[in-house]
């Protein structure tokens, strides 16, 4: 029996596989099902206009034929050949923008794939194209609005058309929400796939940093920088992280769930969003009534030295390692940080419509990591963050779990859009340290999801998957529904 072109565009990643290998569907008939979804509510001029996706690779059916006939040959390269999967335009991929969301980059072709992609070919996933984002990863602006780029336009949030779809993987939480995709690839700073799987209502995780090669990736920092799998379950989520990484046995270790996990909730880690706070607490009751072993903590919260030297890290790294990039892209256009300043002040219509780019400015005017700041603001961050924050708070148990962002607030490309977000210290330490944070839905609050935070050391990051799957059927959000957008509902009937 084939699946219909509705169903296979709600079909999990590992959903599409299994129908694969029992010849229900092929890749061909899925790329084609969501391309057209793609075209009916997301592209410019469609229905709904979501602007998730940001361009479609040329060659995305063309090589959804090739693996389908490698699967008729008993060729299957991995357990996800054959399925789609979408790529944040900040990861270079050989026929599509690589823009991360700035015309400067625009007619300038990607040459090589970026490590992380090459993977994910040789794997036999299908790339079927590039996610908005927030422009140059949302690092270029303190009045920026996320999920704003020049060349993407605005993504908005699938739950509600005038709500932001968060940052600076705006595109990537949208268009899995929105069934445009079952598998994506996000990328993070700080916050940059917990914020949108938060207001998204799907799963993400931050791997720690050097664990998936970030090479061919549009830059801030090369100290916090990591780019990660997101989906809309936790099993493909794993599934796809081995991919990336190359590691076994993690989807094995997944579908046990807590399965003795040792997990500690940090209960000041408040968002200050009151009813995102008290169903934080509701949920821990409940995973702790359904035999989870959770303790209590307090994590020490970040003041305003931890912030100050966080930036000053982010804005000297970006310095010199976006001018590195630009030079090693080639092509027209700027080939340094300076340069880019200037092709915006030059096209500030198009670059500079809503919001400036005093980032840049201060980035430029750091004087990079040679500068007198740099490197005793690096170490106060690492000092703060891994002594005393992460290693006491981890001393006990391999996790711990706190709200991360409120329900999506209103987009205001004005006044920049986040006036009434709420938003807990969760994920600050483990962006300056490089260590790994997952996020998976924990609930809907006024018909918008939130997400639950998930934080360990380097190496632990099955240990937190296996956590959001414990919570994930806890929950069981999905099977009410709760996790689908209205719109996608109604044409349900």
């Amino acid at each position: 029996m084939t699946r219909s072109s509705g169903e296979l565009c709600e079909s999990s990643a590992i959903d599409l596989a299994e129908a694969l290998a029992s010849g229900e569907t092929s890749s061909v008939d899925i790329v084609t099902s969501l391309m057209e979804r793609i075209a009916e509510i997301d592209a410019p001029g469609s229905e709904i206009e979501l602007r998730s996706v940001l361009a479609l690779a040329p060659d995305a059916l063309e090589n959804a034929k090739r693996l389908d006939d490698e699967r008729s040959r008993g060729a299957v390269r991995s357990p996800l050949h054959g399925v789609p999967i979408l790529v944040k335009d900040n990861v270079e991929v050989v026929g599509l923008p690589g823009s991360a969301g700035s015309t400067a980059l625009l007619g300038r072709p990607v040459a090589h794939d970026a490590p992380l992609v090459t993977r994910l070919r040789d794997a036999g996933l299908v790339i079927l194209g590039s996610t908005n984002l927030s422009q140059w990863a949302n690092m270029r602006s303190p009045f920026s609005t996320s999920g704003w780029s020049a060349v993407g336009g605005l993504t908005v949030n699938p739950y509600r058309l005038d709500r932001c779809a968060g940052g600076s993987s705006s595109g990537s939480g949208a268009a899995l929400a929105a069934r445009l995709a079952p598998l994506a690839i996000g990328t993070e700073t700080d916050g940059s796939i917990t914020c949108p799987a938060s207001l998204n209502g799907v799963v993400g995780i931050k791997p720690a940093v050097g664990t998936v090669p970030g090479e061919g990736i549009v830059p801030i920092s090369s100290s916090q920088d990591s780019a990660g799998p997101m989906a809309r379950t936790v099993r493909d989520v794993a599934a796809l992280y081995e991919v990336l990484t190359g590691l076994d046995h993690v989807l094995e270790r997944v579908t046990r769930g807590f399965d003795g996990a040792r997990v500690a909730a940090a209960t000041n880690l408040t968002t200050g969003h009151p009813a995102t706070d008290r169903l934080f607490l509701e949920v821990v009751g409940r995973a702790h009534s359904a035999g989870a072993t959770i303790s209590e903590i307090t994590v020490l919260e970040a003041d305003a030295t931890v912030d100050a030297d966080e930036l000053t890290v982010l804005l000297s790294e970006l310095s010199d390692d976006l001018t590195t990039f630009l030079r090693r892209r080639g092509g027209p256009g700027p080939s340094t940080l300076a340069e880019c300043i200037d092709f915006e002040n030059e096209h500030r219509d198009v670059e500079l419509a809503f919001f400036g780019h005093e980032f840049f400015d201060q980035a430029l005017a750091s004087g990079g990591r040679g500068g007198e700041k740099y490197h005793d603001a690096r170490s106060r961050n690492v000092a703060w963050a891994l002594d005393q924050c992460l290693a006491p708070a981890l001393a006990d148990v391999e996790c711990f779990i706190a709200p991360c962002y409120s329900p999506a607030w209103k987009n205001d490309l004005v006044l920049g859009g986040s006036g009434s977000a709420h938003w807990s210290q969760v994920t600050q330490a483990p962006a300056i340290a490089g260590w790994p944070i997952a996020t998976v839905p924990m609930g809907v609050i006024d018909g918008l999801p939130v997400g639950l935070s998930i934080v360990g050391r380097p190496d632990s990051e099955t240990i937190m998957l296996a956590v959001a799957a414990g919570f994930e059927s806890v929950l069981d959000l999905a099977r009410s529904g709760a996790l689908t957008p209205k719109f996608i509902r109604s044409q349900k009937g």
